[in-house]
């Protein structure tokens, strides 16, 4: 039997920012162009694939508090020569889950309303490469040691790279966090994959790693923390997609 799950639980970060509570629609679209073969003597049309394209389509409630709300961000990164980096976690922030990712640009922001109901806001984001599918490695629990994630079994390897994502929205500890992706053939035995710059103290941060096309990925997965100072936690969001 299918396991279907309920848009409820669904998690969207953006950049270092947790805008799940703001959205209330998300629409993620991956398509690829193709160009037409077809010759003399064929009886049905035939074509080669090229590029891949996607979007993400958010839409929810207008909010006009400094930098975390949905006014002043989006319309700051609106044309920004900066990429921003999209998580949407969609079976919630938890370990192993399912996940949409990437790399994009905001190109759109409309703010709308109707006399009887609430001031709308939408978004939509135009991948720089596509929208990339994998799964979430963390578990959506506080940090403030460290230690290694739970793994997560892929049930194979895969050989042609892929791309971390690292989101931060809430960082309270005093000292310096470095954040891994770690693989394994076996479960037991794991090799550094990805590796994060340094999460400065108390900052809220997110970044894009890229792993080389032609790269192993082995079958597991998990995150390792490495944590530095004595209080405070943070709440890292890692997400990883083979290719």
């Amino acid at each position: 039997m299918p396991t279907f799950r309920h848009g409820k639980n669904i998690n969207v970060f953006i950049d270092q920012y947790d805008f799940s509570t703001y959205f209330n629609n998300v629409s993620a679209s991956t398509s690829i162009d193709t160009a037409e073969t077809s010759a003399f003597g064929t009886s049905a049309k035939t074509y080669v694939v090229g590029h891949t394209d996607g979007t993400v389509s958010l839409g929810g409630m207008f909010e006009s508090t400094a930098s975390t709300g949905t006014d002043q961000y989006f319309a700051s990164v609106l044309g920004s020569a900066t990429k921003q980096k999209v998580i949407v976690a969609v079976e919630g922030h938890s370990n192993g889950t399912g996940a949409i990712m990437l790399q994009a640009d905001d190109t759109s922001y409309e703010v709308s309303s109707a006399i009887a109901d609430i001031v709308q806001a939408s978004a939509e984001f135009q991948s720089t490469a596509s929208v990339e599918h994998g799964k979430i490695l963390s578990s959506g629990s506080t940090v403030s040691a460290t230690g290694n994630g739970t793994s997560v079994d892929n049930g194979a390897a895969t050989t042609n790279g892929g791309a971390g994502f690292l989101s931060v929205p809430v960082n309270t500890r005093n000292g310096n966090i470095t954040v891994k992706i770690q693989h394994s053939a076996d479960n037991s035995t794991f090799a550094d994959l990805v590796t994060f710059t340094v999460v400065s103290s108390s900052t809220a941060t997110s970044q894009r790693v890229e792993v080389a096309s032609g790269t192993t990925v082995n079958r597991y997965l998990r995150v390792n923390y490495t944590v530095a100072g004595s209080t405070g936690s943070a709440t890292p969001v890692v997400a990883f997609t083979r290719r």
